[in-house]
């Protein structure tokens, strides 16, 4: 004959695990793709100009970023003049051509020719630097040149 045990009271069940890695892999694999990485933190003034005609970029893993303003409040012991900013550190105009070549060495050789440069240039920035960036990019033959700007009116009224 069987015997029957008595059920003690005060007793809690287990409690059931079994899905709880199906829960911890869930929220990490939302975190991994609501989770927004942040490539560059600007370190200059920033306040791009308004265009009225404006395109928006296809592939931004081929954009290369050139940012240029003047120094923002955290950064003023650079001093007061536009200043370029090239990832995370200020940079000359003649570095641009080492970060092109560091840019297109990232990159499959099948997708340099794709790559293009984007100019984040603040609003009130000197046009004569602008200038001579686009000088050094010539002669490191980037010649596919994007102005990243607001949409809105050119006159600023909207």
């Amino acid at each position: 004959m069987s015997k029957f045990n008595k059920k003690k009271s005060g007793d809690m069940p287990a409690v059931n695990t079994a899905s709880l890695p199906d829960i911890v892999f869930m929220l990490l694999f939302f975190f991994m793709v609501a989770t927004v990485m942040r490539q560059n933190s600007l370190m200059i003034e920033n306040n791009l100009p308004f265009a009225d005609q404006v395109e928006k970029l296809d592939k931004k893993d081929l954009v290369m970023y050139i940012y240029a303003g003047k120094p923002s409040e955290n950064f003023k012991q650079y001093g007061t003049e536009t200043k370029i900013q090239l990832n995370d550190k200020f940079a000359d105009v003649k570095d641009i051509a080492a970060f092109i070549a560091a840019e297109r060495a990232d990159k499959r050789e099948e997708l340099v020719p794709f790559l293009t440069t984007a100019l984040k240039v603040d609003s009130d920035a000197n046009m004569g630097l602008i200038g001579d960036i686009k000088q050094e990019l010539r002669k490191v033959n980037a010649l596919k040149i994007n102005y990243t700007t607001k949409k809105g009116s050119v006159l600023g009224r909207d």
